[in-house]
């Protein structure tokens, strides 16, 4: 237990000492959040309204809620992973400068040296993204807040889930990672490809009928939608409040992935929850075991 500990908080030191991997990964969520907020605001206000009868009488609030929700999903969506590999990103660096042969010649086992990379991965991850979503909220609270305690608790856990996945995900992906240009090579194409296979850049709504089927399956479009769900209920209860048919309600809710629908039947927060941790199990399962072939090797 002991060298897990130490090799972890080394994996951490390393991240965090690396200048241009720390803030490469925190500035993502600023970026997006900025992009977001100043682009793609108005954009969405607009689509709100246009969505809803005239005849209804509703404050800026409300779509500002609507807005914001939609905005800090979508953030917190693609942050949860794409940051994950930069900070994965300490296990190819110690390949690139030599050091994994210092430390696979040490007296510690292949099994705590890679699981060590995983924790410290996910620890700097959460503390990155769960800075992200507490600026995520207070832009919440400025342009519509609707959120309960429970909301927050949700929105937590789905980061948490989103972390371990991503995590999972690129320890995979990082295992055969060797050189500087491919930790770049591949940072570049998950940043600019996983948002929108995810569903947080474009609602999964406006696919075509075939890549969207393909979308709805996959692991992190069940997070997507978890966080879309749980930043916007409160807004969405308010609008219901304000006289909102409920055919009317749904269909908005639909086209920005409130709801998700597998073969025409909806799929229960509790189901996407429980898929998108057995996906992690997997993948973490599948990690164990390139661990062990490679160690065999």
């Amino acid at each position: 237990m002991k060298p897990l500990i130490i090799l972890t908080k080394r994996n951490s030191k390393l991240y965090f000492k690396d200048k241009g991997m720390f803030f490469s990964s925190l500035i993502t969520p600023m970026i997006l959040l900025v992009l977001y907020a100043t682009f793609l605001a108005k954009v969405y206000r607009e689509s709100f309204k246009s969505g809803l009868s005239a005849g209804l009488n509703l404050s800026d609030q409300v779509i500002g809620g609507l807005v914001g929700g939609q905005l800090i999903s979508s953030l917190l969506a693609v942050s949860c992973v794409t940051v994950a590999f930069c900070a994965n990103m300490v296990m190819v660096q110690d390949k690139v400068t030599g050091a994994i042969r210092d430390l696979t010649i040490a007296p510690v086992k292949r099994s705590i040296l890679s699981f060590s990379y995983y924790l410290s991965a996910v620890g700097t991850t959460l503390l990155v993204c769960l800075s992200a979503m507490g600026i995520g909220l207070l832009y919440l609270s400025s342009v519509g807040w609707y959120l309960t305690v429970v909301d927050i608790l949700h929105i937590v856990g789905d980061v948490v889930l989103l972390v371990f996945f991503g995590t999972a995900l690129s320890s995979i992906i990082n295992f055969f990672l060797t050189t500087q240009g491919q930790i770049s090579a591949v940072g570049t194409i998950i940043s600019s490809a996983y948002g929108f296979i995810c569903g947080a850049y474009m609602p999964i709504a406006s696919f075509s009928p075939k890549l969207k089927k393909v979308i709805t399956w996959l692991p992190g479009t069940y997070g997507t939608v978890l966080l879309r769900r749980h930043t916007m209920r409160g807004a969405f209860g308010a609008l219901k409040d304000a006289g909102v048919p409920a055919p009317a309600l749904k269909a908005l809710k639909d086209s920005v992935d409130c709801s998700l629908y597998v073969n025409d039947k909806a799929v229960s927060p509790a189901v996407m929850a429980a898929v998108l941790a057995g996906t992690t199990a997997v993948l973490i399962g599948i990690y164990i075991v390139m661990n062990v072939i490679n160690k065999r090797r």
